[in-house]
């Protein structure tokens, strides 16, 4: 039985495809009862998604994706009932936010020299609203013949070692968290999977996590296999963590899983909306 829960989406104000409203439309549409809008790194689409969340009788929660910089790798993590006008977390994401324009310019100056150009402008025609990211880039690279899907691009362009990379220091764990558990939310570590970390570099990063104030991981996202959710409820349990659920929806054709597909979390798992009005009466 799917999910009627969903607490990792991204709208155009990010790098999804979708409005606020039409992502808020597509959830109802597939069902979901509760719905968090996580966009990275910025708070623009939420006052839009919670308006349409009425009309659709979705109970919403107003959330963010925060890119974090760890051991010199990128992880992101998610805040759940977030406050959208505390002052630490809106200066923050502003910051992060800046970064990202510097970094596309870097990017673009990488493509132009292996001869791919009109990047940056093509990167920012697909962005439309908001913050630039490589998503924008991985559909240009599409649109002008480079790569056959946004998935063959980042085996191509923009990973390390390939051309397009770009290092960028993002915020601290410790940050990130204070952050949104600062603003009254839920820190959640998300699609751990994700991290290619190996058990040591895991252990080491949940351990820190928690002691920063982290409250929880996702175990069933749309990038993690059946297999992976058992094992990530597992560290759920032995670092006491609560358990988060969500599609990570990016719109149609740039998502992992579509909304309203994911099962429900596994049976040993603390759900971190326990005692969440917004989901009284749905599981």
């Amino acid at each position: 039985m799917s999910s009627p829960i969903d607490l990792h989406s991204h709208s155009i104000v990010s790098d999804g495809t979708l409005s606020p409203t039409q992502l808020v439309e597509h959830a109802a549409a597939r069902g979901v009862r509760v719905l968090a809008l996580t966009d990275h790194d910025d708070l623009g689409g939420l006052d839009e998604a919670a308006e349409a969340a009425k009309a659709h009788n979705i109970s919403f929660i107003n959330g963010v994706e925060i890119s974090v910089s760890w051991h010199q790798r990128t992880i992101h993590i998610v805040g759940l009932k977030i406050t959208p006008t505390y002052a630490p977390l809106t200066q923050g994401l502003n910051a992060l936010r800046s970064g990202r324009h510097a970094r596309a310019e870097r990017i673009a100056a990488e493509l132009d020299a292996v001869g791919i150009h009109g990047s940056l402008e093509g990167a920012y025609r697909h962005a439309q609203r908001s913050i630039i990211s490589r998503s924008h880039f991985a559909r240009f690279l599409v649109e002008a013949g480079h790569a056959k899907n946004v998935a063959a691009v980042f085996k191509k362009y923009l990973v390390k070692g390939k051309p397009g990379y770009q290092e960028h220091q993002w915020t601290g764990l410790e940050e990130a968290v204070n952050w949104i558990t600062g603003s009254g939310g839920v820190a959640v570590l998300a699609h751990p999977g994700r991290y290619d970390l190996g058990r040591t570099n895991m252990t080491t990063l949940l351990a820190e996590f928690r002691a920063a104030g982290g409250a929880a991981i996702e175990v069933v996202t749309g990038s993690h296999t059946p297999e992976q959710y058992g094992h990530f409820a597992q560290l759920a349990h032995q670092f006491g963590f609560k358990a988060s659920l969500g599609s990570d929806y990016h719109g149609p054709g740039h998502a992992y899983m579509d909304m309203g597909r994911l099962p429900g979390l596994p049976a040993n798992c603390v759900p971190v909306w326990q005692g969440w009005e917004e989901v009284e009466g749905l599981q």
